[in-house]
């Protein structure tokens, strides 16, 4: 009898060790899976699979140079630009997507080109949700989406923070209410100088979060299309007014302050 009990003890304890490896490999296989889920959408050495859309200009005309590849990074840059005068672009990428976590770094450089607004001054962003470059007017300085504003500290002690919603031709809703003013400020740190800023945005069904720097900034849902700036779109999204966004395209913004990114990964959920 003893031995029988001994011989059960054995089989539950090799049955319970296999049963904790196996776990443990499956944990750890999920995790190399997530990681290998992971997809760079820009490598570092041209604008291959990104679309320019400058205020004013046609499709695909990179105006003055204005996006660019330098070292590696991603650049917005005014050096060819004797003054700015609405020129407003968006470089977007080149498929849509509708849940993903997207995570990048910027960092301000420089200083603002001459004939930019005070308010663009260390200020640029990242567009999700956001219409096709194609359905852009000729002269339309921002595309329908919601804007993750990136914003840089310009004057001491004065709060500037980062990661900011600004909400060209939509509205959101935040704790059961809709809201329908164009920029809302996030609960973030002002960062000033030229160092990395990682930005991150998780898309979720109707809900998305920014964190900036691994801290949440700002949460809200059930975007939809409407505002006063659905005005400056096509007769064909305007009459898209009270329509749910749920999808849409990515871009990266120009709105006259130098600015680069990097190591710009998608994953998609």
């Amino acid at each position: 009898m003893k031995y029988f009990l001994y011989n059960f003890a054995l089989i539950i304890l090799l049955s319970t060790s296999y049963s904790c490896k196996n776990s443990s490999s499956t944990k750890i296989k999920s995790d190399i899976n997530s990681e290998e889920n992971w997809k760079s959408l820009f490598n570092g050495e041209n604008l291959d699979d990104w679309i320019v859309k400058i205020n004013g200009y046609k499709l695909h005309d990179n105006h003055l140079n204005t996006f660019r590849v330098e070292n590696g990074t991603l650049k917005v840059s005014y050096d060819q630009y004797d003054n700015f005068t609405d020129e407003f672009g968006h470089l977007f990428y080149k498929t849509p997507f509708t849940n993903y976590r997207l995570k990048l770094q910027y960092r301000f450089i420089g200083e603002q080109v001459l004939g930019g607004e005070s308010w663009a001054r260390k200020n640029s962003g990242i567009m999700i949700h956001s219409q096709a470059p194609e359905t852009m007017l000729l002269k339309q300085g921002f595309p329908l989406s919601l804007e993750v504003q990136l914003l840089g500290g310009v004057t001491p002690g004065e709060p500037r923070p980062s990661g900011n919603l600004c909400t060209p031709a939509t509205h959101v809703v935040m704790n059961g209410e809709q809201i329908t003013e164009h920029c809302i400020m996030a609960d973030s740190k002002t960062y000033y100088g030229e160092k990395w800023i990682e930005a991150e945005v998780i898309v979720n069904k109707d809900s998305i979060s920014h964190f900036i720097d691994g801290k949440l900034a700002i949460s809200y849902s059930n975007p939809s299309i409407g505002g006063e700036f659905l005005e400056s779109t096509s007769k064909n999204i305007q009459a898209k007014d009270g329509q749910a966004l749920l999808s849409g395209y990515i871009s990266l913004q120009s709105e006259s302050h130098p600015i680069e990114f990097k190591n710009i990964q998608i994953l998609e959920l």
